[in-house]
């Protein structure tokens, strides 16, 4: 069954002040513009995949697509298990049989990778500063394992910049599902109405956002083509379009009157 359009509810409270703004993680803080990946071709050479590159990367997408297409329509999915999915796809599709050992290596390979190549914005430490001198809340809220979430911030010295961070693993809720906000807003103890959540997802960021009352600003990289949400129509504006997380500091000054 295909679900239809996601809508962007009404968002009450938009007169109120700002007082708390949530970021996205990836696409957002850390832009998506960087060279991810390389675990694939641990999983090539320990397998002894033979194929050319053109193949194994329509295999690799095909995967991705098959799992996301499950994945993506729960509510609550550890990410391990995507893209434990994702790998059986692409080697039964070259006859292989899953193998819980090249998993792992591919795992951990996946995550150094995004360690060392993911590039953090350039504005985001100064925008963070700036909010927390503001006197905002700012939390962190992001579709991600505990296992990658803490190695990337800890690696950038993000963790401080925060008043609390929330992975879904956490939350055990994955945006867009209302849950992981609700889940965020109580730990803040702010209402939705006085939050801004800022993320690169019309889907996971913006529509997730509107459901529970928040308003939200989108961010959009020139070039730079955000993850498609599989098989999931999307209906949502964003309450703001940024290009720039710096740009937020102005947003929240005239909604607090400064």
């Amino acid at each position: 069954m295909t679900p239809g359009p996601m809508e962007a509810t009404a968002q009450p409270g938009q007169a109120e002040p700002i007082e708390t703004v949530f970021f996205d993680l990836g696409g957002t803080l850390f832009s998506y513009g960087g060279r991810m990946g390389g675990g694939i071709k641990g999983v090539i050479d320990t397998v002894g995949i033979d194929a050319p590159a053109e193949d194994v990367g329509r295999a690799w997408r095909s995967a991705a697509d098959r799992a996301g297409e499950f994945y993506g329509r729960q509510p609550y999915f550890l990410h391990r298990d995507l893209f434990r999915a994702t790998l059986a796809h692409f080697l039964e599709h070259f006859g292989h049989a899953f193998d819980e050992g090249v998993f792992s290596a591919f795992h951990e390979r996946q995550l150094q990778g995004l360690l060392k190549h993911m590039p953090l914005r350039a504005d985001c430490r100064p925008t963070l500063m700036a909010l927390r001198e503001r006197g905002l809340y700012v939390g962190l809220v992001s579709n991600i394992d505990d296992d990658y979430l803490y190695p990337l911030l800890d690696r950038h010295d993000l963790l401080s910049l925060f008043d609390h961070c929330t992975s879904s693993e956490e939350a055990r809720s994955c945006k867009p599902d209302p849950e992981i906000f609700r889940y965020a807003l109580g730990k803040a103890r702010r209402s939705p109405g006085s939050a801004l959540f800022v993320g690169d997802s019309l889907h996971h960021d913006v529509a997730g956002a509107h459901r529970v009352g928040m308003r939200s600003a989108r961010i959009v990289e020139d070039g730079v083509v955000t993850p498609l949400t599989h098989g999931l129509e999307v209906v949502a504006e964003p309450t703001f379009e940024v290009s720039s997380l710096q740009a937020l500091i102005g947003i929240v000054d005239d909604a607090n009157g400064r």
